[in-house]
């Protein structure tokens, strides 16, 4: 007797997979057959719109590992961490892990974590810290390793590199052992005090300064600016200037430093300076930047209120950054 078949296969979908098979045979053996090719079939036929899709992950950018983004560390200090960070959906949290690499060896064994709860719920975050590198850690190569966990379940993973020294074996290591402010030739700001806790720059005043650095070599560069609160502009490291939004009081460089020494913006070789103070008028048009001096009031960059004096420092040999700063009054 002959076949009579009759099929009915919808598309599948991701819950319910079902088939309608009307057959007729005189033969068992040859019902099976059937039923196992439609049935392979009909599995096969699902369509890749029906499939399971893989879900959103989330993402990150503008990774800064240390100040100037040089990936490294000393024990006991400051470390600067920064990443933009966008979920796929709302982030849960933010970890960061140092782990020891197994290709490397170490004094004993070390790790550490942080996990940041505080942008959960947000589709973005800026991700911007400061933390100390504890005092047991051990020296060496690690792997630094930041997760973004998403609400959705999903979670990114990133690995950079990371060095982390003992203090003095930091090949460079620059300390301010002068930080001083002048106002028209006298001493403001000297030692960490105020001359005049009241006193304020204003208009024509001549505004100077003397840095010194300790503990350099190599090439490097220094910028003494002059920053308004109210442009919201705070540079960690040279590279991140924006000089649209600041004031360039003085910019001085040092090449081939064969030990490490002394670096000052106005030098002394025992005998007398080498260098006058460089001198910037309140209000002035122009600054002291070089080799192109910005337009101060095309930018409208002079204005009442407090602004940072900040010392920013990039050991261009060994990719070590500095920087300090203090708040100064200005009515103007």
């Amino acid at each position: 007797m002959g076949l009579n078949i009759e099929i009915t296969i919808p598309l599948c979908n991701p819950n319910t997979l079902y088939k309608m098979i009307k057959i007729k045979s005189e033969k068992m053996k040859t019902t099976k057959l059937i039923l196992a090719l439609f049935a392979a079939i009909a599995f096969s036929s699902c369509s890749n719109d029906d499939s399971e899709k893989e879900q959103a992950i989330p993402a990150i950018d503008k990774i800064e590992l240390g100040l100037g983004n040089n990936e490294t560390a000393a024990i006991g200090q400051d470390f600067h961490f920064n990443a933009e960070v966008t979920a796929a959906d709302k982030i849960e949290n933010v970890q960061v892990k140092i782990v020891q690499k197994s290709s490397e060896n170490y004094s004993k064994p070390w790790s550490h974590e942080i996990t940041w709860v505080q942008y959960a719920g947000a589709k973005n975050a800026t991700v911007h810290k400061h933390f100390d590198i504890p005092e047991d850690a051990a020296e060496g190569k690690y792997d630094f390793i930041i997760t973004v966990n998403d609400q959705n379940g999903t979670k990114l993973e990133v690995k950079k590199n990371l060095t982390i020294f003992k203090l003095e074996n930091i090949p460079v290591n620059p300390v301010a052992s002068v930080f001083t402010v002048f106002i028209n030739d006298a001493f403001m700001y000297r030692k960490g005090k105020f001359s005049d806790p009241d006193a304020k720059f204003k208009n024509n005043d001549i505004f100077g300064s003397q840095v010194t650095l300790e503990g350099v070599k190599g090439d490097g560069i220094m910028y003494l600016l002059l920053i308004n609160k109210n442009t919201k502009h705070n540079p960690e490291s040279v590279d991140q200037i924006d000089f649209s939004k600041v004031i360039v009081y003085d910019v001085f460089e040092h090449k081939n430093m064969a030990e490490a020494g002394q670096f000052s913006n106005i030098p002394w070789d025992g005998v007398q300076f080498t260098r006058d103070t460089p001198k910037l008028t309140i209000g002035a048009a122009k600054d002291n930047n070089s080799p192109v001096q910005q337009d101060l009031i095309t930018n409208k960059l002079w204005a009442t209120g407090n602004y940072t004096f900040l010392v920013l420092y990039k050991n261009t040999t060994y990719n070590i950054n500095f920087s300090q700063s203090i708040e100064l009054p200005f009515a103007l």
